[in-house]
This record gives C-alpha cells, sequence and structure tokens, in this order.
C-alpha cells in the first residue's frame, strides 16, 4: 500500500497511512502542531505536566513532614529524575511548564504585594532595603565580570540573592535571551540561593539577637537580607510577632523591585543592533504583575480571592522548578565549577554587612 501511494504521487494518502500505523504504536501524527486539535495538543502536554505535578507534590509532603524548603526539593527531586527529559513524550509538557507555568506563578505574585504595606514601613527603611537590592544587584554583575562569568550568572545569582530567592532567579531567566547556558545558570542560581536561604534562616535571629538589636531592628534586617519569603516569615515569628510581622512586610518591598529589576536586565542583556536595542518589549508576565499589584492596592481582591491566587502561584513555581530540574543534570550543573557558588555566597555576605552597617542611618 505504501509503494502504490508513494509511486502514484499521492503524498496525502501517504501520510494518512504513516498515521494510522503510528497511532498504533502510540506515536503522534505526521501533521504540525497548528495542525492538530486543541484537545490533541493538550493530551500531548499532559504526560511532562503530569510528572512534573507528581514531583511537586512529593515535594510538598516532604516539605511539610520534615521542613525542608520546598524549592530545593522540587529542584534536587526533578534532577533525579534527568533521564526521562529525553522522551519525546513527556517533552512538550516539560517546557510548558517550566515557561508558562514559571510566567504565570511569577505574575501572580503581584496578589501578595499593596501600596500601603510599602508606605508603612518608613521613608529611611524604604531607602535602605531599595539601595541594598540595587547595590547587591550591582556587587553580583561587577564580581561576575572579574571572576570571568557570563552576565547572566551575574544577574541571576544577584537578582536570586537581593530580591526573592529562587522565584527572583525564575522571572530573570524567563526575561533573558535564551543561551546554552541560561538553564543550567538558572538550576544553579536556585541551589545555591534556596541553600543560602535555609542557612541564613537558621544562623541569623541568633546572630543579630547577640548584637543587641531589638524586635523591630531584627525584623528589618531578617527581611532585607534572607533570600526567599518562606524562610524570612519563619526566621522572623522565631524572635517574635512584632520581629516576624515587620520582616514580611519588608520581604515584600523586596518583592515589589522584581519587576522593575527584570525589565531594566532583560534590557541591558537584550541583542542591540548598531546600538540600538532591538524591539525588547517587558515581558506580559512582569505587566501583569504590576497590574495586579495595583489592583491589590485598591482592595479590589478579597482574601478569599487573594488567599487562592497566592495558593495558584505557589503551585505554578513548584511545578516550574520541577519541570527544570527534570531538564538539568547533576553532571551538567557541576561543570559550571565551584565560582559562581563563590559568587553567590560573596552576595549574601555583601547584603547582611550592607544592611547591619547601614542600619542605625534609619530614623526611628
Amino acid at each position: 500500500m505504501l509503494t502504490n501511494a508513494a509511486t502514484s504521487g499521492d503524498r496525502e494518502a501517504e501520510l494518512r497511512i504513516y498515521a494510522s500505523l503510528a497511532s498504533y504504536e502510540g506515536l503522534d501524527p505526521i501533521t504540525s502542531s497548528a495542525q492538530r486539535p486543541a484537545a490533541a495538543r493538550i493530551r500531548a502536554l499532559m504526560p511532562g505536566i503530569f510528572l512534573a505535578g507528581m514531583i511537586s507534590m512529593a515535594a510538598a509532603f516532604i516539605s511539610d513532614h520534615y521542613g525542608a524548603p520546598v524549592m530545593l526539593i522540587a529542584m534536587l527531586l526533578g534532577m533525579s529524575f534527568n533521564f526521562l527529559a529525553v522522551e519525546p513524550v513527556v517533552a512538550p509538557g516539560l517546557n510548558v511548564a517550566s515557561k508558562t507555568l514559571l510566567r504565570t506563578g511569577v505574575a501572580l505574585l503581584g496578589v501578595r504585594i499593596s501600596l500601603d504595606q510599602v508606605v508603612g514601613l518608613g521613608g529611611s527603611t524604604i531607602l535602605l532595603v531599595l539601595g541594598a537590592v540595587l547595590a547587591t544587584i550591582a556587587f553580583g554583575r561587577i564580581a561576575a565580570h572579574f571572576m570571568r562569568l557570563t552576565p547572566e550568572i551575574g544577574y541571576l545569582s544577584g537578582g536570586a540573592v537581593a530580591i526573592c530567592g529562587a522565584s527572583a532567579a525564575l522571572a530573570l531567566a524567563s526575561a533573558m535571551p535564551q543561551s546554552p547556558t541560561l538553564e543550567r545558570s538558572t538550576s544553579l542560581a536556585v541551589v545555591g540561593v534556596t541553600t543560602l536561604s535555609s542557612i541564613a534562616m537558621i544562623l541569623y535571629p541568633p546572630l543579630f539577637l547577640a548584637l543587641g538589636l531589638d524586635d523591630h531592628a531584627i525584623g528589618i534586617v531578617l527581611g532585607a537580607t534572607i533570600h526567599d519569603v518562606a524562610q524570612v516569615v519563619g526566621a522572623g515569628y522565631m524572635v517574635s510577632p512584632d520581629a516576624g510581622a515587620t520582616a514580611t512586610v519588608v520581604k515584600l518591598l523586596r518583592v515589589a523591585m522584581l519587576a522593575p529589576v527584570v525589565i531594566v536586565v532583560g534590557v541591558l542583556l537584550c541583542p542591540r543592533s548598531h546600538g540600538r536595542l532591538r524591539g525588547y518589549a517587558p515581558p506580559w508576565f512582569l505587566i501583569a504583575f504590576c497590574v495586579l499589584v495595583g489592583i491589590n492596592s485598591l482592595g479590589l481582591i478579597g482574601a478569599g480571592l487573594a488567599t487562592a491566587l497566592v495558593s495558584t502561584s505557589q503551585w505554578a513555581l513548584i511545578v516550574a522548578i520541577a519541570a527544570i530540574g527534570i531538564r538539568s543534570s547533576f553532571g551538567v550543573l557541576f561543570t559550571l565549577g565551584w565560582k559562581p557558588a563563590a559568587l553567590m555566597v560573596g552576595e549574601t555576605v555583601f547584603l547582611a554587612l550592607l544592611v547591619v552597617l547601614a542600619l542605625p542611618l534609619i530614623k526611628s
């Protein structure tokens, strides 16, 4: 049949025969993704998304029962399933999970922030936090240059340490131009910053208490220096309710810096032609982030909906980090060497010292 179809020049009949035979083997028909019905495209995505989702649920279970950072666990569990990344059946879903779900989760972070929270901190605290964020990112970029690392790892690590840990690293990566090293640099930044954030959550509260700081000052320092939101909340409430509440609001101010920082980094790394930017526009998820901040500031999002959106954001980011982990490998990760890890440690120490030394400048 195949020979007759081919000799008669009936290419369409040949393709139909191949498609019917492929269906017996569970393979995709020989058609482009644009020609597939929507239901077929969704079915093609489900295996990869389901795999990342199952890993995410396992990571959440481990985190809930043993107190480990859920982002770190999702990344490491995902990397242990790296051998599945080459399977065509899961590749489309992993691609969507690591990109579309990631950007959706970042956009929904805007629900956590309102202008009233930021204004309530006071002008001097706001300036301290903003200055520390910008200085840490600049430090990361300059240090990466002197360590002969790529600009992308400087911005990824600096932004992750300065703003909100793994979420910032993922947001920055999604706005950067694609490169052969971007995915593994992102994986390293996520693993490194989450590990350092967990260490900081344990060490910082007794350290700052030993320095004789009061609860309000400790809340400011914890919120301005620890990387991930969950670790900030945990460390703050280890000290007192006042320290926990202050640390949370300060941390949210750092999260609010996500959109402008990602836009600036995207512009700086955007390809140029004769010294001019080639068509850079802010990604849709950053626009959505800013819109949600504005809506939340106006009080138009009810408490129940806000809780649901925050939970959706958290799960979208966990599934995305699991998918990125599946597409990464420990062997490739280690090829980046010790320098990126040393860079993140240096950025963490720089941020902590800067905030502690500048703390006396804040007006009570």
